[in-house]
């Protein structure tokens, strides 16, 4: 009998005939899932698809992309999965492993199920896994990144009336680097930090520092806000580039939200996470006249929060006034006042981790000390 070629088994440890593996059972869901179920689910793997199955037959799977589609389409969240996931998937079969991750660059795909002949799952392959299961990091980015880093960090008092925000250690690292490595993994080299409350603290910090990647300082003299310092960059980017605060992590391809971002014509994309609220009591709905219409026991609400990231063009610093406060929020208005255009590219919200408030960042202390 003729072998399975020795790269299947090395790669993927599959046999024909074999069953589903317990690591991709736990990204099976069935028909009867909402849309809502379906992004906690995402969120709860930490990966950017799920299958959806009956009797372990695969039916259809579901991406971050097709959650992030039904999102701007204003889908409701409480429909069934089946309503948006892709129903046609390519696959592979055990026997054709091998050259799963020739047909997920061919297709620019990031995962491929792996099925046998009565269409039962058996694995799901990752583009960006190797042998040993590592991830490889992106490097096919490279646009500068504005990080709004002089801000005194009210909410993380009282650490910061000793440290700046940014050098406040999570781990092994500081808050700031957190966010510059973030970007720099996907091959950001060029980083512009916008510093103002104790800045010469973060000067003499990456001053010690040999890093890989290049260090601008926009050295705002007095508060200019999200906005105003982007000021300081008018003359030093040309370029489509990202703004971050300081705090924010997120868990994204920064080159897929590039790429939305000029397939879109925006002068802003906003990144927003789906934030999910459970009002914890029962909700009375009444009529005009004041008479019950309906109830509802604990209903969940959905909304699109502002994660503090953004991609903009570099035509939009023309519009900030030198030396004048103003937040990101404002200059975003005046773009749409202007008729540009000004989108949103929607993450799920665990994909969002905020290291700005007491909370957030342990939180953050948390998963580090038990990764």
């Amino acid at each position: 009998m003729m072998q399975e070629p020795q790269s299947v088994q090395n790669f993927c440890g599959l046999r024909i005939g074999e069953t589903m593996n317990d690591k991709t059972r736990r990204l099976c869901i069935t028909t009867e899932y909402s849309i809502l179920d379906a992004i906690k689910v995402l969120d709860e793997t930490h990966e950017r698809i799920i299958l959806i199955v009956e009797e372990d037959r695969l039916l259809g799977v579901l991406t971050d992309s097709d959650v992030r589609k039904s999102i701007l389409r204003g889908q409701d969240m409480a429909a069934k999965v089946l309503e948006i996931m892709t129903t046609n998937p390519i696959c592979v079969t055990p026997g054709t492993a091998d050259s799963a991750m020739e047909i997920m660059e061919q297709h620019g795909i990031d995962a491929v199920p792996v099925i046998d002949g009565n269409r039962r799952v058996v694995d799901l392959i990752f583009r960006y896994e190797t042998p040993s299961g590592r991830k490889k990091s992106g490097a096919g980015l490279n646009a500068p990144v504005v990080i709004m880093a002089g801000g005194k960090g009210t909410r993380l008092f009282p650490y910061t009336q000793v440290l700046p925000k940014p050098l406040i250690p999570i781990g092994n690292t500081t808050i700031l680097e957190q966010v510059i490595d973030s970007f720099a993994e996907e091959g950001c080299r060029d980083f512009y930090l916008s510093i103002n409350y104790k800045k010469n603290l973060i000067k003499a910090y990456f001053q010690d520092m040999e890093p890989s990647y290049q260090v601008t300082y926009l050295e705002e003299e007095r508060f200019l806000g999200t906005a105003g310092s982007l000021y300081l960059a008018k003359d030093k980017i040309r370029e489509s580039f990202f703004v971050s605060n300081c705090d924010i992590l997120l868990d994204i391809n920064y080159a897929d939200v590039m790429k939305f971002h000029k397939e879109k014509g925006n002068v802003i994309t906003m990144i927003t996470s789906l934030k999910n609220y459970t009002i914890p009591y029962g909700v009375v709905n009444i009529d005009g006249s004041g008479q019950v219409e309906s109830l509802s026991e604990k209903p969940e609400m959905n909304f699109l929060v502002n994660t503090g990231v953004y991609v903009l063009e570099p035509e939009v610093l023309d519009m900030i006034p030198r030396e004048r406060f103003m937040h990101i929020t404002e200059l975003i208005q005046i773009c749409m006042d202007q008729g540009k255009k000004v989108g949103v590219y929607p993450v799920t919200e665990k994909a969002w981790e905020d290291m700005g408030e007491l909370a957030g960042m342990e939180e953050m202390l948390r998963n580090r000390v038990t990764e």
